[in-house]
């Protein structure tokens, strides 16, 4: 993708001017690549061999490998994330390794940009536009959901006991930054 044909950066200036708020620090994630694959039995290990991390299959949970991850959204539909790749190359080898079997693939890089929120704090930020238990028995390491923030549908995702990171549409982007922006106001 050349420079001109890149997508706005929908966070660049709201995150220049953001707070820094060790309780609970934002951070605007930088690009990745993002493909919703979706398939059965036949394609899941196929698929997950040329991404480089296994599809989980387990409800809710991610598997993460070499700085990918891929995040189980439903029965038959995962995201694949790896952050600072190019989405050709990867949407190529699912594509050659999948051949032949039922599945869906879709590049969908441009739609979604990435926030963290960091920090002991972050679950109480999230939970004010959130209604999931956030706590760790509830919502443990390794956690995944779509779920909303407000009126925008997010994926949640939780790496680390106070590490969360958000997929959003790029639309909802800075909607979502400063509802986040306005939770954690109250940590001031």
């Amino acid at each position: 993708m050349t420079a001109s044909l890149a997508p706005a950066r929908p966070l660049g200036a709201l995150a220049a001017a953001s707070r820094v708020l060790p309780a609970a620090r934002l951070t605007a994630l930088g690009d990745a690549a993002r493909l919703v694959f979706r398939g059965r039995e036949a394609a899941i290990g196929p698929a997950g061999e040329a991404f480089g991390v296994a599809l989980p299959h387990e409800a809710c949970r991610f598997n993460a490998a070499g700085g990918r991850f891929a995040f189980w959204l439903g029965p038959d539909e995962w995201l694949l994330l790896a952050p600072g790749a190019e989405a050709a190359p990867l949407f190529a080898a699912i594509e050659a390794a999948t051949a032949g079997v039922a599945h869906a693939l879709v590049d969908v890089s441009a739609r979604s940009v990435g926030i963290e929120i960091a920090g002991d704090k972050a679950a109480f930020v999230l939970n004010q536009g959130n209604p999931l238990d956030l706590s760790l028995d509830a919502f443990p390491v390794g956690m995944c959901t779509r779920t909303v923030f407000h009126k925008a549908e997010i994926v949640l995702v939780r790496h680390a006991p106070d590490v969360f990171h958000i997929d959003v549409w790029r639309s909802f982007a800075p909607y979502v930054w400063e509802l986040l922006e306005d939770a954690r106001r109250e940590l001031a």
